[in-house]
């Protein structure tokens, strides 16, 4: 099985997840540009990642434009055809916008752009990013946004929480979900969900910027772990 990492004019870590795909975990990667119009050699047992940045500069709204990109076609149909697809801050925003996971992404609560590590505690253990992580842990996890506040009406929130898609919520460094650890100002929360099939996944957090001890913090290598424990037992399932 491969990866696929999605490049949109004004990706910025596209080459940071390529990076700690191919160089930390071994795995192999393929950058794929978004005027492509087939996913080739492609097949549902196999991932693609649409990384953070600011997409077409975040013009419109954020992901509005990218959304359009030729490449989302075959994204859309290779994600309803069953295969993995992970959007990580910016690229949570375009699944987002292309109706891939529900609700949107709006400006920080407090209007100003945030770089700063935040805890994050894990909701579910049924999806790819969460299936072998401890939910009794608070995992540090770097965020960089300005459009990062998760928002849904009602009716929405309510299906994620009946179905279990929420996948992280901000929480304090002890594991607490309280208003005070909600820092982008996030419906119940939010930090990443996941659709009803589990296939496809979006969080604002960025853990491939804490996938290694020497940048001080490695949390992030278990959600790659997570991912790719889920990966093995689906093959293992159709074998």
């Amino acid at each position: 099985m491969k990866f696929g990492v999605i490049v949109f004019p004004g990706s910025n870590c596209d080459d940071d997840m390529i990076y700690v795909l191919r160089d930390v975990f071994k795995k192999n990667v393929e950058k794929i540009w978004h005027k492509e119009t087939r996913l080739s050699g492609f097949n549902p047992g196999d991932c693609l990642f649409l990384p953070g940045g600011f997409s077409y500069g975040d013009y419109l709204r954020c992901g509005a434009i990218a959304r359009f990109s030729p490449i989302m076609n075959d994204v859309i149909r290779f994600a309803n055809e069953g295969g993995l697809v992970i959007g990580i801050c910016n690229g949570f925003q375009i699944l987002c916008e292309a109706g891939l996971l529900p609700g949107q992404l709006l400006v920080n609560i407090n209007e100003k752009f945030i770089c700063n590590n935040v805890y994050l505690n894990p909701y579910t253990s049924d999806s790819p990013l969460t299936c072998t992580l401890d939910k009794s842990k608070a995992y540090k996890i770097p965020i960089a946004h300005a459009d990062g506040r998760y928002f849904a009406d009602d009716a929405t929130l309510q299906s994620l929480q009946k179905n279990d898609q929420i996948l992280f919520q901000y929480c304090s460094e002890n594991g607490d979900v309280n208003q005070a650890s909600n820092i982008n100002g996030s419906c119940l929360n939010i930090a990443g969900i996941c659709n009803e099939n589990r296939n496809v996944c979006g969080m604002m957090p960025h853990p491939e910027r804490a996938s290694e001890t020497e940048l001080g913090n490695s949390d992030g290598k278990y959600l790659f772990e997570s991912l790719f424990s889920w990966i093995n037992q689906y093959s293992m399932s159709i074998a």
